[in-house]
This record gives structure tokens, sequence and C-alpha cells, in this order.
């Protein structure tokens, strides 16, 4: 699966929340200042390129909907950046979080319990 810009990832996010839904409501979600027009439909028609969303046609627009799920790119997405950084180790990877967070021993057992409930 291919990576988001950041630009991207914004808009993506509003698809996400709103499930379908087209540029003016898309521009409406996104904070201030809000872009063009023009700029959010050229990066939704890039989005649909890139296999994330397509669209039905309602007259003279489009309707956009996701048809890569949050949960799916958000797998992929981390799964690259623990490939990439933690050389594949989830290990590493939260140890590296506890610390630069200093999570409390609280947290930490927290978290196994989550851990422990799947």
């Amino acid at each position: 699966m291919k990576e988001l810009t950041k630009a991207e990832e914004e808009i993506m996010q509003v698809i996400w929340d709103l499930k379908a839904a087209f540029v003016k409501e898309i521009i409406a979600m996104m904070p201030d200042p809000k872009p063009a027009y023009n700029t959010v439909s050229t990066f939704v028609r890039i989005l649909q390129q890139k296999g994330f969303v397509d669209h039905e046609s309602h007259g003279k627009s489009h309707k956009y909907f996701p048809i890569i799920t949050k949960e799916s790119y958000t797998k992929s997405f981390m799964t690259g950046l623990v490939k990439n950084y933690f050389g594949g180790s989830y290990k590493q990877m939260v140890s590296f979080f506890a610390k630069e967070e200093n999570l409390s021993l609280s947290d930490l057992e927290q978290l196994i319990k989550e851990l422990k409930k799947k």
C-alpha cells in the first residue's frame, strides 16, 4: 500500500470520518485557513489514482468514499514504521515510546492489561 503525504492524509481523515463526501463537505471539515476548492479536488483525484477513494457521480459533481479503511492503512503504516525505524521490533518501538513519553508504572500496567485482552 502506498504511503500518504501529509496533505493527502489530512483529506483522507475527513473522508474516513464522513464515510462519503463531496469536495465542498471535505473543505468544510478542514481547519482554517481552508484550502482552495481546486486544491482539495486535485488531492482527491490523486487519492483516487492511488486507490484510496472512489466516487459516485451526482450530476456534474462527485461524491467520494474510501475504499481503503482507516484500520487497514494504519496497520500498513505502522508495520512500515516499525520495520524502517525499529528494525522490525515492536518491543523496541514500545520501549522507545515508553522512555520518550515517561510512561508511569501504572500506564505500563494498563497497557499490559489491554494487550492481554486480545
